[in-house]
């Protein structure tokens, strides 16, 4: 399919015109459509907007979307953002590297995992879920300063030892990564619509924070 993407500020200049034309294959997601840019984006924190909302890169794309690529805004800086609810096994070092970015000094990582028992499991309201991850994110991105901030969580069964949720932020210094690392995993805890089974009884929580 043929997509139209426009083109803002420092990237406009860039190409030279307010557009592009990509050619993509049906049901592409947001992060093939990057990377087809990456000579336009190349130095440049850029994130691609699908009609008019901030998308992660496993989105994918419709021949009838709205798109824009985004360069860092004159307010601040456009975090790039990632959230993904899945059953596969989590990989930090690929969320180290969805979090690199040329801004950053810092990148800081967190591992939640299974311990004292065989196994979790764990059920989500994956949608909504999801959509938390990102408003999670995207808050404590915006408090903290920070380049990208990326969390995944797990859902079936996680062994003892492996993984649950990971996070990592990367930031311009270790002191705002941190910061915002911590943010993200005591939100998900608090606000996201995960749920927890030990030794086949549900695990009880707490009442989630309306509003995030």
């Amino acid at each position: 399919m043929q997509v139209t993407v426009r083109l803002f500020a420092s990237l406009r200049d860039r190409a030279g015109a307010d557009r592009v034309e990509l050619e993509l294959p049906e049901d592409a997601t947001v992060g093939e459509a990057l990377e087809r840019l990456s000579w336009l984006t190349d130095g440049v924190p850029a994130v691609m907007a699908v009609n008019r909302e901030y998308a992660s890169p496993e989105q994918h794309l419709g021949a009838g979307d709205e798109l824009a690529l985004i360069p860092p805004v004159s307010g601040g800086q456009v975090a790039s953002l990632h959230a993904r609810i899945t059953p596969e096994p989590l990989s930090l070092e690929r969320l180290v590297e969805l979090v690199r970015d040329p801004r950053a000094g810092a990148i800081v990582t967190f591992l939640g995992v299974t311990r004292e028992v065989p196994a979790l499991e764990y059920e989500a309201y994956a949608e909504m879920a999801r959509a938390k991850l990102r408003e999670i994110l995207a808050t404590a991105s915006e408090r903290h300063g920070l380049c990208a901030a990326a969390a995944e969580h797990r859902i079936g069964t996680v062994a003892l030892s492996e993984p649950s949720v990971a996070i990592a932020t990367s930031a311009p210094h270790r002191t705002e990564a941190f910061a915002g690392a911590r943010e993200i995993i005591d939100e998900i805890k608090a606000s996201a619509p995960i749920w927890k089974r030990e030794e086949g009884e549900w695990v009880q929580g707490t009442v989630p924070r309306r509003g995030g």
